[in-house]
């Protein structure tokens, strides 16, 4: 279990204060091995802590903080879902003692077309910094985008359980929706 975050630079200027929007990752993770029937897909929601955005360099940050990520799973039990949350958050994956904060930085965006983008930046996640590239849709008060990250390119190795007959699958898929302006939220 994994989890990103991402930023876009905008072509213009944001108003500095408006109303709080809840800029969020989705990451959805899938399932593999002989008896992965009997496992779970994992749906997990990221909400962004903090937003920053520079027009005129053409670059953002966005951090999330570890610890308010949260397993959906709707087709899970309570139980089972409090279980896969402990197991994220604790040392087998993400570690949120060791490493509180996810950060993604951009270091390139490239006007693809009207309202696309390529971003390239780094993200700094379970103590590993990787740059990544991914398109992004939208426009400068909103965006939204895919991507996929290997699990172990980030030193976090999926979780197994039985031998191997049923495991978090390596790739993730990250899903976001981005508003610029999110303000910062404190710590908890």
């Amino acid at each position: 279990m994994f989890l990103a975050a991402f930023a876009v630079a905008a072509p213009r200027a944001v108003p500095a204060q408006t109303a709080p929007r809840n800029s969020t990752i989705t990451i959805h993770v899938g399932k593999t091995g002989l008896f992965s029937g009997l496992g779970h897909n994992h749906t997990i929601s990221a909400p962004v802590s903090r937003s920053a955005i520079d027009p005129k360099s053409k670059t953002a940050s966005i951090t999330v903080l570890t610890k308010e990520m949260k397993v959906l799973d709707p087709e899970a039990s309570e139980k089972d879902r409090q279980e896969i949350q402990a197991t994220m958050l604790g040392p087998k994956v993400l570690d949120a003692q060791k490493y509180p904060e996810i950060h993604f930085t951009s270091t390139h965006v490239k006007q693809t077309s009207a309202g696309e983008l390529e971003v390239t930046g780094n993200l700094e996640l379970h103590g590993v910094t990787k740059q990544i590239e991914f398109p992004v849709t939208g426009t400068p008060e909103h965006y939204t985008g895919k991507t996929k990250l290997k699990q172990t390119d980030f030193g976090i190795q999926p979780v197994s359980v039985g031998g191997g007959t049923v495991k978090v699958k390596d790739e993730i898929e990250l899903e976001f929706n981005v508003y610029p302006e999110e303000p910062q939220r404190p710590a908890p």
